[in-house]
């Protein structure tokens, strides 16, 4: 790793994706993962709901073994769950009844979660949804250094795809941080959440977006898009995300 892709000069630092976390991540006391489409964005709504998350990388058997030990949900992929289930899908997750605890694989932003289980730092999930409440508790904490993680997705061939709805999470979270502590790509950020005055329309017509939509997901973005309508900051708490 090349020390000058790390942004250690700066206390506040932002990079894209797994790769990124494993560069910028190191020493920051605060790292804050975004998957506005969909991960953290369900993260927010299991919080606004009490329901604890278990992070996972695949939808395996580790996975259904992860969910019978902590005698807790496993979502289905979202183009296969029927109704009642529970996908990576936020809608479903606001419409189960009797949730509980679930595991929720996500090959982006779950993964990085789970990259940094061992890290020592204080991993926090953001979405546009709570992103004022991460930077509210960030700031309550006093002067930290910390690196905000936008997830991106995947091209067919595995490569990183940055995705802009998480470009405008991350900034989303930095616009609520000490100005002068930001590395150029958290101010980079920032500014492209700023020249967003409605995100609704241009969440829905970005490539994520126009995606979801064009499966029949339609809700998932709306609500991704609903700024501000959570005060819950999920904590991973082990192997778990809880309130903070």
């Amino acid at each position: 790793m090349n020390p000058e892709h790390r942004q250690a000069r700066y206390p506040i630092r932002c990079e894209w994706g797994l790769d990124g976390a494993r560069a910028v991540a190191p020493g920051a006391e605060i790292v804050v993962v975004v998957d506005v489409l969909s991960f953290t964005t369900c993260v927010t709504v299991a919080a606004d709901r009490g329901v604890e998350v278990f992070p996972h990388r695949w939808r395996d058997e580790s996975a259904a073994d992860l969910a019978a030990e902590h005698d807790a949900s496993l979502a289905v992929g979202r183009s296969s769950a029927r109704p009642g289930e529970v996908s990576l899908s936020p809608g479903t997750i606001r419409a189960a009844a009797g949730l509980t605890r679930l595991v929720l694989p996500s090959p982006n932003g779950s993964t990085i979660v789970h990259e940094l289980t061992e890290s020592g730092a204080t991993v926090l999930a953001a979405s546009l949804r709570n992103a004022a409440a991460v930077a509210q508790w960030i700031n309550a904490r006093g002067p930290s250094t910390v690196a905000v993680i936008p997830s991106g997705e995947r091209w067919p061939d595995g490569g990183l795809r940055p995705a802009i709805e998480d470009l405008w999470g991350a900034g989303a979270v930095i616009d609520g941080l000490p100005e002068d502590s930001l590395s150029p790509e958290a101010r980079t950020a920032r500014d492209a959440w700023r020249a967003v005055s409605d995100v609704g329309p241009p969440l829905r017509d970005c490539s994520s977006g126009r995606e979801l939509i064009a499966l029949g997901f339609g809700e998932d973005v709306a609500i991704a898009a609903e700024v501000g309508s959570s005060s819950r900051v999920p904590l991973l708490d082990g192997d778990r995300f809880r309130p903070a």
